[in-house]
């Protein structure tokens, strides 16, 4: 079910040089007795350095998990619940269990320790100002930002209406497209930094849980773009690969 198309019903990895040989011989030796000079060996091309397979990559944890199965029964709309209001209920309840996993490994998240908001080896997510420039902020503070974002929209009426009577306003599909593609990036933060304290804890089925959810739930509803998850080639999001191996396991689709 498309989140957006509903909106619309509802509200308006070298060669080598040959070798010369170790002693002068009657062709590497001139009648003169002078040793010719070397022959330049064209440099060897460089081989790029191996970038170590991600711990959440790996086997067992790529497969730790509270839930066996396809998360596409978990997501589906339930009979009889209006679609904002369910979107609503799990963006709150992402954003709520998410919160709660950082506070636990927050005290390993420092500016020491993470002076920017890095996602995968070569990348890094900016913040944008109130002045719409680009900001490289430590982890810490880009996550706080983020979270205090979305607990105060979560904690406006207007945004997210609560009481009987109060319709949902005609942006909300992009403000919580926004909050997801936040989200995102917090996860992806945790599963690049931060994995080996979720393992520490023994809770990597609870967290790949929680994340694969989250995908599933945000494909669902296109409130996820798949750029967003892989990033770009160039500076790839580590979780993109996750992505990857749990739809080869049937986990997620599409």
């Amino acid at each position: 079910m498309s989140f957006f198309n509903s909106i619309g019903r509802s509200m308006t990895r070298s060669q080598r040089g040959p070798k010369r040989s170790p002693t002068p011989t009657s062709a590497t030796y001139s009648p003169n007795g002078d040793m010719p000079p070397p022959s330049p060996v064209p440099p060897s091309p460089r081989t790029p350095p191996t970038i170590p397979k991600a711990l959440y990559l790996s086997h067992p944890f790529v497969d730790a998990a509270l839930v066996k199965g396809n998360f596409k029964t978990i997501v589906m709309l339930p009979k009889y619940v209006d679609i904002m209001e369910w979107v609503a209920m799990n963006i709150y309840d992402f954003y709520t269990n998410l919160n709660e996993f950082y506070g636990v490994i927050s005290e390993c998240c420092t500016q020491q320790a993470c002076p920017t908001m890095s996602a995968g080896p070569t990348l890094s997510y900016t913040w944008m100002n109130q002045e719409r420039k680009q900001m490289h902020l430590p982890a810490p503070t880009y996550i706080d930002y983020v979270m205090a974002w979305i607990q105060t929209l979560l904690d406006d009426e207007k945004v997210f209406p609560t009481k009987s009577g109060h319709d949902f306003p005609q942006n909300f599909p992009a403000t919580v497209k926004h909050i997801y593609r936040q989200l995102l990036r917090v996860f992806a933060h945790i599963y690049h930094a931060h994995f080996h304290q979720i393992l520490h804890l023994r809770s990597e089925p609870h967290f790949n849980s929680l994340f694969a959810h989250f995908l599933s739930f945000g494909r669902e509803y296109e409130l996820l773009e798949i750029k967003d998850v892989k990033g770009q080639s160039s500076s790839p999001v580590g979780v993109g690969q996750l992505w990857e191996a749990w739809r080869e396991m049937g986990i997620l689709e599409g």
